[in-house]
């Protein structure tokens, strides 16, 4: 079990660690591509998130695993904004928290998406006589 929670806790950490970064040591970003890496890393937080949830609970309720993991890259995400009104050169932003949860709920979709086609494969193999 403590294995599973290892990649969720090394991701909040770089996150956390990247958010305790000064602003004047931040490079300057092209417009919007701060909200793109935001995405992609509570999305890579979302993925490290259902990996730690044990299989036969995550596959089991899909739709709520989901919808959980969601909620708390969001509040993962709230936390790291106040975090950052703390830092020199730093400000919380909703639209980092728009970005953050949108990275998360791509993430998730594509996972139900997946989980569905599988199990619609699975079916689809035993009708067919190949499984």
């Amino acid at each position: 079990m403590i294995s599973r929670l290892l990649p969720m806790t090394i991701v909040m950490a770089i996150i956390f660690l990247l958010s305790n970064t000064p602003g004047k040591d931040l490079p300057s970003a092209i417009n919007g591509l701060d909200k793109i890496l935001h995405a992609i890393a509570y999305g890579t937080l979302a993925a490290s998130c259902l990996y730690s949830i044990h299989p036969a609970a995550r596959d089991k309720k899909t739709l709520r695993t989901g919808i959980l993991v969601i909620f708390f890259c969001f509040f993962y995400g709230m936390t790291d904004e106040f975090h950052q009104s703390f830092i020199p050169g730093r400000s919380p932003s909703w639209l980092d928290i728009a970005a953050d949860t949108t990275g998360a709920a791509l993430t998730v979709l594509v996972w139900h998406g997946w989980r569905a086609r599988r199990r619609f494969s699975s079916k689809r193999r035993k009708i067919l006589g190949n499984g």
